[in-house]
């Protein structure tokens, strides 16, 4: 079983900046590949960004540029970084644990508001 604990959220202006954290319980952390995704009401949850246990990243094309996701495996924690933020990134973010043996899981989720 793992938990994920994300924090960071709020509310920010256009063009300002975010740090979203998530970090996880359990034994095994620098094995799994960790995920950020977003979502907004009445449309499917969408990956955001995606570092692997290898530490091989890919961005969704909205966010390549402006966002950056890093880990920090001894603190067993993964970040978010998002700059120049858009009204268009408002959403529900969820960090994703995923372990072939583990498992595959999510955290609660933290609202992110871009608005002026």
């Amino acid at each position: 079983q793992v938990q994920l604990v994300e924090s960071g959220g709020g509310l920010v202006q256009p063009g300002g900046s975010l740090r979203l954290s998530c970090t996880a319980s359990g034994r095994i952390f620098s094995a799994a590949d960790m995920g950020w995704y977003r979502q907004v009401p009445g449309k499917e949850r969408e990956l955001v960004a995606r570092i692997t246990s290898g530490g091989s990243i890919n961005y969704a094309d909205s966010v390549r540029g402006r966002f950056t996701i890093s880990r920090d495996n001894a603190k067993k924690t993964v970040y978010l970084e998002m700059n120049s933020l858009k009204p268009e990134d408002t959403a529900v973010y969820y960090c994703n644990y995923y372990h072939r043996i583990v498992g595959n899981y999510w955290g609660q989720g933290t609202q992110v508001t871009v608005s002026s």
